[in-house]
């Protein structure tokens, strides 16, 4: 179906910062140099002339990327393209935006076939970064390559209209998407820009966890115009599978139509399902597995195995199918008081989380891992707050189970998942899945890196206000927050008076002595400037990010010590950085990653953008107790 070839998904970047080469560039000499750019030279040599007369170079490898274990690398071994060749053009597709079709092809041969999804372009920006994370998941799961949509939607422009349109294209929101969101707004506020994704996200750094494309390189790749992209994000089931021969631009020239699954919206995890990552054999053998019938959609199933005991324990956890671990803990100390015979003598002791485990385990339970959000709400989506849950093993589908068997060349998610549900659009059976999936949101689902260099001038713009001190943030969410009544206080006075407590505590916190703990995360990579400066004192300026647009209320704002992107940006600012930053979306980009540089932070628990904000201080090893959202 697709070309396979004897390669390996490898990151074979060095370190952004190059320190991983700079033990090798110490140690060359010059005589060394001169070899290597000989050796150079025959490689070229020896490669064109095999080219020219189409001679095979065969060069073996059984290095294993240390991200994917070899578990994970189903690809099999049987191509007969050079892995020298291979290794080049993977390379390429690690550092390049744009992909040639021989690039594609490459990348996409080291997968099963293509994993995408029908995307809510209607949403804002940080909806569908935190939608993107669960899909890479899920591809990654599925040893597929995801397709993303091309363009996204940028919502408003710092100028005036005509400005933006110069530079993007300019479309009603509402028809675009199919949307009566924006309906009754005057027609200017209906407005929305069409800017490639790629401006919004860094693809070569996703690349490095899994193979991405992007919708118009997938249509390349099958020989269809990218004219019949959609505008809504919807994957079109008949448009985008019509090629005459859809894989003549690759070699293969198998004649019909590039095959289709799709996993209806229905079965993702309706009523009674806890969707996992995959279902580990332990589990599978404890719990009675039942393997289906692989030509019908999720037929496999548990085998009843219910006794007293586990119908006492599901009472006592009110027939959840999902509780905390702490709930659980004390729904086994209910049980070994009623049945004690059922926790087994010796009495095991109910403060070993081993113990506790065990009993749930005997009788139908397992521990999943997840995160917390804010507030007991699951609105930011952020990877911050690892925690254990409990889930009723009978509701456990696993991911891998239900679908990395289909043999279609692309597998759609129809439909929209992204509401109600944890980060990842799914709980994980082990911890070693969980920080994978902390790993990806942390490092790979990330912003360009002239945001991260425009964010790093401002902190130190802010910074130099306040005399060198340590600085202070907010993300005042208003805009749609106000009308729907989620904003904190009444009056934007109001609003900015709560924020105002939360940093006075948090400037107490930072002038106390208190231990320094970061963030359970991998990869932290802390700012040690940050933690030279003295602490905020009290009367200096803070930063916030907001979506308040009323010039008076803006200038209520700043007359009470607020400063705003708009007060630190500079014309050679945006000269450099380039017309993206026209874009109210784009500028929130830089707003997050300015936040995470803050000393403090205070955010909305409600709010994505808040979310991504506690991911990027995160990676930054903010401390913990410096982050506040409610």
């Amino acid at each position: 179906m697709w070309p396979t070839a004897n390669a390996r998904y490898s990151p074979l970047l060095p370190s952004l910062d190059g320190s991983s080469l700079r033990p090798i560039k110490h140690t060359l000499t010059r005589r060394g140099n001169i070899f290597i750019v000989l050796f150079i030279f025959a490689v070229v040599i020896v490669v064109g002339a095999a080219r020219t007369f189409d001679l095979q170079l065969v060069f073996t490898s059984d290095s294993v990327s240390p991200e994917i274990s070899r578990e994970d690398l189903i690809a099999p071994v049987n191509s007969t393209t050079s892995e020298l060749v291979l290794d080049n053009l993977s390379h390429a597709y690690l550092t390049k935006e744009h992909l040639s079709t021989e690039e594609l092809r490459a990348m996409i041969s080291q997968t099963k076939g293509f994993y995408t999804r029908d995307w809510s372009l209607g949403l804002g920006w940080n909806n569908v970064r935190y939608i993107i994370e669960a899909s890479v998941l899920q591809a990654r799961l599925l040893n597929r390559t995801l397709i993303l949509p091309s363009i996204v939607y940028a919502r408003s422009c710092e100028y005036d209209n005509s400005v933006c349109a110069d530079e993007a294209p300019m479309v009603n929101k509402g028809d675009a998407v199919g949307w009566d969101t924006w309906r009754d707004l005057p027609v200017e506020k209906q407005m929305g820009w069409q800017i490639p994704i790629s401006m919004m996200i860094n693809i070569t750094r996703l690349r490095q966890f899994q193979p991405v494309v992007i919708t118009a390189e997938y249509l390349k790749y099958v020989g269809l115009p990218s004219t019949v992209e959609t505008t809504s994000g919807y994957w079109n089931r008949s448009a985008f599978h019509r090629s005459p021969d859809p894989f003549a631009s690759h070699s293969d020239h198998t004649l019909g139509q590039p095959t289709l699954f799709v996993i209806e919206n229905a079965w993702y995890d309706p009523d009674g399902v806890t969707r996992v990552d995959a279902i580990p054999d332990i589990v599978k053998e404890r719990g009675g597995w039942v393997a289906g019938d692989m030509n019908i959609v999720q037929t496999s199933h548990w085998e009843d195995r219910d006794s007293d005991a586990a119908r006492l324990l599901k009472s006592l956890l009110l027939d959840k199918n999902v509780v905390e671990w702490d709930e659980a803990r004390r729904a086994v100390g209910d049980l070994a008081i009623q049945i004690p015979e059922a926790v087994g003598s010796p009495f095991p002791s109910l403060e070993s989380d081993e113990s506790i485990e065990g009993i749930l385990n005997q009788y139908g339970w397992e521990v999943l891992y997840t995160f917390g959000g804010a507030a007991g709400m699951d609105f930011v989506k952020h990877v911050v707050m690892p925690e254990r849950q409990v889930a009723h093993r009978a509701s456990i589908r696993g991911f891998v189970e239900d679908y990395r068997h289909i043999d279609a060349d692309v597998v759609v998610l129809a439909g929209e998942t992204h509401l109600y549900r944890k980060p990842g659009q799914m709980r994980f059976t082990t911890r070693s899945t969980q920080e994978s999936f902390q790993d990806l949101v942390l490092h790979h689902v990330v912003p360009l890196d002239r945001v991260y260099e425009l964010a790093r001038k401002l902190d130190l713009r802010i910074s130099g206000m306040n005399n060198g001190r340590q600085w202070m943030a907010a993300h005042v969410r208003r805009g749609d927050f106000v009308s729907a009544g989620w904003a904190w206080g009444n009056t934007h006075e109001g609003h900015l008076e709560r924020v105002k407590q939360h940093l006075d505590e948090g400037r107490e916190l930072l002038q106390s002595e208190h231990r320094h703990a970061a963030y359970s995360v991998p990869g932290i990579a802390p700012d040690p400037s940050i933690l030279r400066r003295e602490p905020p004192m009290k009367g200096d300026k803070f930063f916030i990010a907001t979506d308040e647009s009323d010039p008076e209320k803006l200038a209520y704002f700043s007359k009470n010590g607020a400063i705003m992107f708009r007060d630190l940006v500079t014309i050679e600012d945006r000269h450099e950085f380039g017309w993206g930053i026209l874009f109210s979306d784009i500028i929130g980009l830089v707003e997050q990653v300015t936040l995470a540089h803050a000393s403090y932070f205070y955010g909305s628990a409600m709010s994505s953008f808040t979310g991504g904000v506690f991911n990027m201080r995160a990676a930054l090893g903010a401390e913990e107790m410096t982050g506040l959202a409610d």
